[in-house]
């Protein structure tokens, strides 16, 4: 369940906050200064409208002045798959259940605003470095700063917190090695003042949790799938550092055209439903053993949850993060994955799996 914590749409767009945050943060002098800014930083982001150009400027400001250190950094390296230190798979999960809370958190309408920006960013990505524009750098920072401002101080917080257990001390002054100096201390300094905006614009209280809906269809065909499939979850090493490893024979450009279409798939998600999710996989990890199974009841919730979420978008964009995944998993992956686990335990689940998407579909809008 490890892994399937890590899939979650939710958590992706989570992920993408805070890994932003992280890698200005992977510059600053150590956890004693950069706690206050990651602080501030989630103030930026819950603002009213009349905020939004002060966000929004202070992201051009920004841009000025850590371009030139985005440029420098290598967008295409395979470090940024590395676990930020010590392989703990189960402290790092600690870690993204608080990326999950705080992306459940966060304002729908710009979590949206913020897949659709860094769906931009992608398209216009060049060079050697696999930098983006600078004008989709600057539209990015500013939706993250407004997505930060959106969610209480606490929350964003924790986030850090956690992301800071899990690092190791010298990685910030390796990642630095790897750029400019000047240049990431002058990105650094910008990301100061950026963050001062996005603080007076902080919400200090949460929204609503989301309306889950009971009863329908999906729910009662999540059940069945649920009960044909755990005896497989149960079967599978969470803790294995396989998810970390980069496809064989693909390289990020590759590997990035799927994330995109992840992207897409995600905005056009339902608000209510995407925060549903976040939650049903915020409640799963809670209930997690010490193998990395959650409970049968949890892990239902979820499959009910990912499945109306599949529902809420359009079958042609569903389709399309299936093809780009089919075009970059080679064979070898799924047979190597297979041949883990119990192979009648797996043909089991796989039945359950296409029944239920026949639900699903169904179901779809």
């Amino acid at each position: 369940m490890v892994r399937g914590a890590r899939r979650a749409i939710a958590v992706g767009v989570a992920v993408a906050v805070a890994c932003g945050l992280q890698k200005h943060l992977n510059f600053v002098p150590g956890p004693r200064h950069a706690a206050p800014v990651a602080a501030a930083a989630a103030s930026m982001m819950m603002a009213p409208a009349a905020f939004a150009d002060e966000i929004g400027d202070a992201a051009k400001k920004l841009g000025d002045a850590s371009y030139s250190f985005a440029k420098e950094v290598d967008w295409n390296n395979g470090i940024f798959l590395q676990a930020p230190g010590k392989f703990q798979p189960l402290e790092a999960l600690k870690a993204i259940d608080k990326m999950i809370e705080m992306g459940a958190a966060a304002d729908p309408k710009l979590l949206k605003e913020a897949a659709e920006a860094h769906h931009k960013a992608i398209g216009s990505i060049s060079g050697p470095n696999g930098v983006t524009s600078r004008a989709d750098w600057d539209a990015v920072n500013a939706a993250i700063g407004r997505i930060v401002a959106s969610v209480p101080k606490a929350k964003v917080m924790a986030v850090y917190d956690s992301v800071t257990a899990i690092t190791d001390p010298g990685v910030p002054a390796y990642m630095k090695s790897l750029v400019n100096g000047p240049d990431a201390e002058k990105a650094y300094q910008g990301f100061l003042e950026f963050k001062d905006v996005v603080e007076k614009n902080q919400v200090s209280t949460a929204s609503a949790p989301a309306v889950v809906p009971s009863g329908d269809k999906i729910g009662v065909a999540a059940k069945a799938l649920s009960d044909a499939s755990y005896p497989f979850i149960k079967d599978i090493d969470w803790l294995s550092d396989v998810y970390l490893k980069p496809l064989p024979g693909k390289t990020a450009p590759e590997t990035l055209k799927a994330i995109d279409k992840m992207i897409v798939m995600g905005a056009k998600m339902d608000g209510n439903l995407l925060k549903a999710a976040a939650e049903a996989h915020h409640k799963a990890i809670g209930s997690i053993d010490a193998t990395g199974v959650t409970s049968a009841a949890d892990y239902e919730a979820v499959n009910a949850a990912i499945g109306r979420l599949v529902a809420s978008v359009p079958k042609t964009t569903v389709m399309d993060v299936y093809n780009s995944m089919a075009g970059i998993v080679d064979s070898q992956v799924t047979n190597n994955m297979f041949s883990k686990v119990n192979p009648l335990d797996a043909v089991a689940a796989a039945k359950g799996f296409y029944t239920f998407k026949d639900v699903v579909e169904a179901s779809q809008r």
